[in-house]
């Protein structure tokens, strides 16, 4: 996978191949496919500035390394005691 990243402070709509489009946040990145990066409308953004393209490679973890099922996300939730909120009291 290729990685896209957008370097204005503007959300840039990416047209990618077979008529499908990538919208990117300002300085947000997403990957694309590395046949996508030879499309003419991909490269006139990158030509100009406002895209930059690199190797996604293997530095990051890739969507099979990141957690699976409720495994990864109950401990961050917690199950032991929480300080109860104050709802409605301001400045407490």
């Amino acid at each position: 996978m290729k990685t896209v990243t957008n370097k204005t402070p503007k959300p840039v709509r990416v047209p990618l191949p077979l008529g499908k489009t990538l919208f990117l946040g300002p300085l947000k990145s997403g990957q694309i496919a590395p046949k996508a990066v030879d499309h003419p409308p991909l490269k006139k953004l990158v030509d100009s500035g406002q895209l930059e393209i690199h190797d996604s490679g293997k530095s990051g973890p890739t969507s099979h390394e990141q957690g699976h099922g409720p495994h990864a996300t109950t401990s961050a939730q917690g199950g032991g005691t929480k300080t109860p909120s104050r709802k409605g009291e301001r400045g407490a």
